[in-house]
């Protein structure tokens, strides 16, 4: 948990979301137990890929069968402690993309996400918080991509100035995603 705590220690918030963000997810790493599993139903951490593709135009995003909404890949570290390889299998997982290129080595996002109770697998899951941290890759838009069927039913290279409009929640929308394309239009 030392390398995942530096990751955020050393992150420079982009503005107040990520300050306040990043005390509370620190908070939770030096407090809580279990927060790399599920294991805790309160709050643990998750890991985003904001993936671009080379002219920093298009975003590849998955549509999401929980939220019924396009969304950013990524997932639960389950007890992984190392997050970068975590979002790396993730975004294979849920796009059938193998070659990613990390941006950077430090992160690129970080915040905390409200998840609302819902089933997954036959099981209720109680709302909860994800402590995420997203990192920055590249990935080419010409590689074939392919459906999680279990957690998405589409996955493509979305236009940054459509995300807004393609996204069905209005929080990730306005606070999030417009938040991570500010950011890449400045890289």
């Amino acid at each position: 948990m030392d390398e995942l705590r530096q990751l955020v220690e050393a992150y420079v918030p982009y503005n107040e979301q990520e300050e306040r963000d990043r005390e509370l997810i620190l908070e939770q790493i030096d407090s809580e137990r279990d927060i790399l599993t599920r294991n805790n139903k309160n709050a643990h951490i998750t890991v985003s890929g904001w993936v671009v593709s080379p002219d920093r135009k298009k975003v590849l995003m998955a549509y999401h069968n929980i939220y019924r909404s396009w969304a950013w890949l990524g997932g639960h570290a389950d007890g992984d402690e190392d997050v970068r390889r975590v979002i790396k299998k993730e975004i294979q997982e849920e796009s059938g993309l193998t070659e990613v290129k990390f941006l950077s080595d430090e992160l690129f996002s970080l915040e905390i996400l409200t998840v609302d109770g819902h089933e997954k697998r036959g099981e209720y899951v109680s709302s909860h918080l994800h402590l995420n941290v997203t990192f920055l890759l590249e990935g080419d838009t010409e590689a074939p991509l392919a459906v999680k069927p279990d957690e998405n039913s589409r996955v493509g290279w979305i236009p940054a100035d459509e995300i807004e409009s393609r996204c069905s929640e209005p929080w990730f929308a306005e606070r999030i995603y417009s938040k991570l394309c500010e950011k890449v239009k400045g890289i």
